[in-house]
């Protein structure tokens, strides 16, 4: 499991480094949800924690990229919300994986 360098943290969350290591560990969180960056076309997805419990997302090859850590549902949807807002500013676009990686979309055009 791989988090982002400017991890977004929820409102709710006080302790996000003890969240980072539970959620390392696999450690059952019943009130944390997490932003991943999706693997295909999408750009990011939403999905409780106890989801990166099943085995797929243990083996690495599948490890899931944390974008985000919030308290419930909506604070989760508030951060990818605030996430858009701030790519859009910056790049007059809603390319999210853009946004959050512009070193790898100056290798692509390189």
């Amino acid at each position: 499991m791989k988090f982002y360098k400017n991890l977004y943290i929820g409102d709710t969350i006080t302790k996000p480094n003890k969240i980072k290591w539970k959620l390392k560990c696999h450690a059952k969180q019943l009130r944390v949800f997490v932003i991943l960056l999706a693997s295909g076309d999408d750009q990011l997805e939403i999905c409780h924690s106890i989801v990166l419990e099943q085995p797929y997302y243990r083996n690495k090859e599948n490890a899931p990229y944390v974008i985000g850590i919030a308290g419930n549902y909506e604070e989760a949807v508030t951060l990818v919300c605030r996430i858009v807002e701030e790519a859009v500013a910056q790049n007059g676009n809603a390319d999210l994986k853009g946004y959050l990686f512009p070193e790898a979309q100056a290798v692509r055009k390189a």
